[in-house]
C-alpha cells in the first residue's frame, strides 16, 4: 500500500508541479506554487485526451495509451526541469539570488488566525471525503469502466453494467476521464475502485481549492486577511451546500471522482481564472503571453476530457468574454488566438455529431 500511494503521488503531485515550470509568466513571475502544480495537471490532461481518444475510436488497446502518455508526461517534466534550469540561470547573470525574496509585514493574528481556520475545515473535508465516501448510481457505470480498462485493456468495447460486446459510445468515448482513472490504477497497482474513492477525493478537492485560492491572489492582491476569509467563506459553503445530490457542493466533495464533477469544480473554474488573467492584461494594455494561450488551450482540452458537454460550455463562456474584453478594452486583434484555443472544444463536438 505505502508503495503504491507514493507512485499515486508522484503521478499526481510530484510530475505535475515540475511540469508546471513550462509557464513561468503566466501569473507572475516566479509562478506561486499551487499554479505550477495545477497548471502541470492541465496539461497533463490535455495530452491524455489527446493521445486517448484516437485509440478509443481506432479500437486501440489500452496499454498503447498507458506507454504513449507515460512518454508524454516524462517530456513534460523534462521541459519543465529545463525552464526551471534556464530562469536560474538567467537570474544569476542578472545579479539576483534565487529564492531571495523582498520580506513584507508581518502576518496579523487575525490573518494567522483565519488560515489556521481555513485549512481546519480543507482538512475535514478531506477527511470526510473519503471516510463516508458512498457508491451512487454513476460509479455503476464510470468506477465499472475504470475496472474494466484495467482488466480486460478494452475501452468502451464492453457494457459495464453486464460485460458483453458493445459498439462505441460517442458521448462517454470522447471523454475519457474513466481511462486517466484507470490508467492511475495500472501504474500504481492499487484497484481503480480505490483510486476513484479514496486517492483522487484528496488530490482533487485540494486541486479546487489551489484554484480558489489563485481566483483569492487576483481579487486580494493586498494578500491581507481577506484572503484568507475569502477561502473560509468558499469552505464553508462547500460544507454546507451538500443539500442535494445536484448541487455543485456535491459534485466537488462527494463525486470528485466523476468527469462531470471535474469539469463543474476544477476545469471551469480555473478557466474563468485564467479569463480573470487575459482581462487584467488587456485593461494593462500588455499583450498576454504565448504560454498563457498554450495554458487556455490545454484547460479546454481538459474540459473536453471530463465531459462531452464540457467543450460546448467553454466555448459559450470564453465567447462572451472574448467579445466583452475585446470591446471594453479595444483589443480586437486578441480574439483570433482566443478562437484558436476553442479549436479542441469545436472539434469534438463536430465529432460527437458525426458520430451519431
Amino acid at each position: 500500500m505505502a508503495l503504491q500511494l507514493l507512485i499515486l503521488a508522484l503521478l499526481l503531485l510530484a510530475a505535475p508541479l515540475l511540469a508546471g515550470g513550462v509557464f513561468t509568466d503566466v501569473d507572475g513571475e516566479p509562478p506561486p506554487l499551487p499554479f505550477r502544480w495545477i497548471s502541470g495537471q492541465f496539461c497533463m490532461w490535455a495530452g491524455f485526451q489527446l493521445i486517448c481518444v484516437p485509440f478509443v475510436l481506432i479500437k486501440g488497446s489500452f496499454l498503447h495509451v498507458a506507454y504513449l502518455y507515460s512518454g508524454y508526461c516524462l517530456v513534460l517534466v523534462v521541459l519543465g526541469a529545463v525552464r526551471d534550469i534556464l530562469r536560474l540561470r538567467k537570474k544569476r547573470e542578472a545579479g539576483e539570488v534565487p529564492g531571495k525574496r523582498a520580506i513584507g509585514r508581518k502576518a496579523g493574528r487575525l490573518q494567522i488566525l483565519l488560515w489556521v481556520l481555513f485549512a481546519a475545515v480543507l482538512l475535514f473535508q478531506l477527511v470526510q471525503a473519503v471516510r463516508m465516501t458512498y457508491t451512487d448510481g454513476d460509479d455503476a457505470f464510470y468506477v465499472s469502466i475504470s475496472t474494466g480498462v484495467v482488466n480486460d485493456e478494452l475501452m468502451y468495447r464492453k457494457l459495464p453494467y453486464t460485460g458483453f460486446s458493445t459498439e462505441l459510445d460517442a458521448r462517454h468515448g470522447l471523454a475519457p476521464f474513466p481511462v486517466w482513472v484507470a490508467y492511475l490504477a495500472k501504474l500504481s497497482g492499487m484497484e481503480a475502485v480505490s483510486v476513484a474513492h479514496v486517492a483522487l477525493p484528496v488530490v482533487l478537492i485540494t486541486l479546487a481549492y489551489g484554484i480558489f485560492y489563485l481566483l483569492g491572489r487576483q481579487l486580494f492582491p493586498r494578500r491581507d486577511a481577506r484572503l484568507p476569509l475569502y477561502l473560509l467563506f468558499t469552505g464553508i459553503l462547500v460544507l454546507f451546500g451538500d443539500y442535494s445530490i445536484y448541487t455543485a457542493e456535491n459534485f466537488m466533495i462527494a463525486r470528485s471522482r466523476q468527469g462531470k464533477a471535474a469539469l463543474c469544480s476544477i476545469v471551469i473554474p480555473f478557466i474563468l481564472y485564467l479569463l480573470l488573467l487575459w482581462l487584467k492584461r488587456l485593461e494593462k494594455q500588455e499583450k498576454p503571453s504565448v504560454y498563457h494561450y498554450l495554458l487556455f488551450f490545454a484547460a479546454n482540452m481538459a474540459g473536453c476530457l471530463c465531459s462531452t458537454l464540457g467543450g460546448v460550455i467553454i466555448c459559450v463562456l470564453t465567447g462572451i468574454v472574448g467579445l466583452l474584453g475585446a470591446v471594453s478594452f479595444k483589443r480586437w486583434g486578441q480574439l483570433p488566438p482566443m478562437a484558436l484555443c476553442c479549436l479542441p472544444c469545436i472539434g469534438y463536438a463536430f465529432l460527437y455529431l458525426i458520430l451519431n
